[in-house]
């Protein structure tokens, strides 16, 4: 029986909103990166920040699990220290390819068209190893962590990821996972937000996610 069996169980749905932004955005990739026409220096620095968040944001995500989930669950779950393994390895595999495709992001604005594609099939990598992942994630460690974690445990995943994000978007980051939430959990986000953050998001954070992301997603035909 868990340790954690008197306490308040997690709801662990709200990963799959996070998740949701890693499958979405690297799954964009042909087309936000594909589609840059060769020689737009604006639309390549704007792509290559964008990305650049959401690797960052990676990466954050990837540590809190390392060092807020993955312990508990092996003090906890002896059984399962197969499973656990298997992600530590497949993290370890991922930020493989993210330190890849954040080289070849960076390459990008001064090649041509070959560092271009350098720079989607890295992202593309990166999307095919974190999908398989994500999909044993959800079915495998998000059950363990509901039953073996407690909410406040499972509460400081936020935080932690806030704190080790060292992208210049945090509000891309918010507005990327608020979309993918429902009503209630977007209310429980703001409701256990730090000051700081809420005032952030609420100040100027919403509206100049909303400004950015309609930027991101034109077409560059219709620009």
């Amino acid at each position: 029986m868990s340790e954690q069996a008197g306490a308040p169980r997690p709801d662990v749905t709200d990963m799959y909103a996070v998740h949701g932004v890693f499958r979405d955005t690297l799954g964009s990739a042909p087309l936000l990166v594909g589609g840059v026409t060769p020689g737009d220096v604006e639309r390549v620095a704007l792509i290559v920040n964008y990305y650049e968040n959401i690797l960052s944001f990676l990466e954050a995500h990837h540590d809190a699990e390392e060092k807020l989930v993955f312990p508990l669950l092996r003090e906890r779950c002896p059984g399962e220290d197969a499973l656990v393994d298997r992600m530590a390895e497949q993290h370890h595999e991922a930020v493989r390819l993210l330190e890849e495709a954040q080289r070849l992001l960076q390459a990008w604005p001064a090649g041509d068209a070959a560092a271009q594609k350098a720079a989607l099939d890295g992202l593309e990598a990166l999307h095919a190893q974190l999908v398989e992942h994500l999909d044993q994630e959800e079915a495998k460690v998000l059950p363990l962590a509901a039953e073996n974690l407690s909410a406040e445990e499972w509460g400081a995943l936020p935080g932690h990821g806030m704190a080790n994000f060292h992208g210049d978007k945090i509000w891309l980051i918010l507005g990327l996972i608020r979309e993918r939430m429902t009503d209630a959990q977007r209310s429980a986000m703001l409701e256990h937000m730090p000051p700081p953050a809420l005032d952030m998001w609420t100040g100027f954070g919403e509206q100049a996610f909303k400004d950015y992301s309609a930027i991101v997603a034109v077409p560059v035909s219709a620009r």
